[in-house]
């Protein structure tokens, strides 16, 4: 039933301001801030958004803040764990470098924003896509002291930009067929590369090469099964796509720097 006397809601008219008035609402705002407790600032907000993850870094490259949902994903809870880490404490070197690359831009002032689609670790430290947000923290004095971020999973705009053309599919097919036998070669006719191509292309978005991926991605699963089921390494070391025991213990030391076995008694 249609009601003929509902108004549509609008905005109130108003008066346009003055720059005197906008700068005294700046000061205003200025001197209120002044006022809040450190920790009852926005960073706060995000741990209640789902789907959205903040995080500030200083000039050094030293977390500041970061949201409950990003520590998750590296699987810290307290925020006192993370305060003080840098990229490469969290993340593979050939990634972290070239986040560090994107803060470098933004701390020397070359670039004001970079958004750009990038590969980070799930909850289960397996990757996946995340639409990343950079921008330059400023002091009182308008010179930057460090760079804040927000990471976003994509949406179906962002599934059509030119990277996830390029090695998106790759990744999703690695990501869901890690325990089966992969011949990169294989995968990349089927993503319409040569492994050439494809290679180039991941180095590019990712600093690592599909092997590598391949290879990071079986690990980290390997991890999770040794520290949530009691399946023997043999046959964690099957399932996650290694063949054999001796070759899963080898890639696992070597990634690790401790057998399975171990692992599984230290995370007990």
């Amino acid at each position: 039933m249609r009601h003929h006397d509902a108004t549509p809601l609008r905005p109130l008219p108003r008066d346009r301001r003055t720059q005197v008035e906008v700068r005294r609402w700046q000061s205003e705002r200025d001197e209120w801030v002044k006022r809040l407790a450190p920790g009852s600032h926005f960073p706060q907000l995000f741990d209640h958004i789902p789907g959205l993850h903040f995080f500030a870094k200083n000039r050094e490259g030293h977390l500041m803040y970061a949201s409950r949902g990003l520590r998750a994903r590296y699987s810290i809870r307290d925020e006192g764990e993370i305060l003080g880490m840098t990229d490469f404490h969290l993340n593979p070197v050939p990634m972290a470098q070239s986040y560090v690359e994107d803060d470098r831009q933004l701390l020397d002032g070359e670039v004001e924003i970079l958004e750009r689609l990038e590969l980070w670790w799930d909850g289960q430290g397996m990757p996946d896509w995340f639409m990343v947000t950079k921008l330059p923290l400023r002091n009182r004095e308008g010179e930057i002291e460090g760079v804040m971020g927000l990471l976003r999973r994509p949406d179906q705009s962002d599934r059509e930009l030119p990277l996830f053309q390029t090695v998106g599919k790759a990744v999703e097919t690695i990501r869901r067929d890690f325990g089966k036998p992969i011949v990169l070669a294989d995968l990349a006719m089927d993503c319409g590369q040569s492994l050439r191509q494809l290679q180039r292309r991941f180095r590019a978005a990712f600093g690592i090469t599909p092997q590598e991926f391949l290879l990071k991605t079986r690990i980290v699963a390997a991890m999770r099964l040794l520290e949530e089921t009691d399946l023997t390494a043999a046959e964690i070391g099957r399932s996650c796509g290694f063949g054999d025991a001796s070759r899963f213990t080898q890639h696992f030391r070597k990634h690790v720097g401790m057998t399975p076995i171990e692992f599984r008694h230290r995370n007990s």
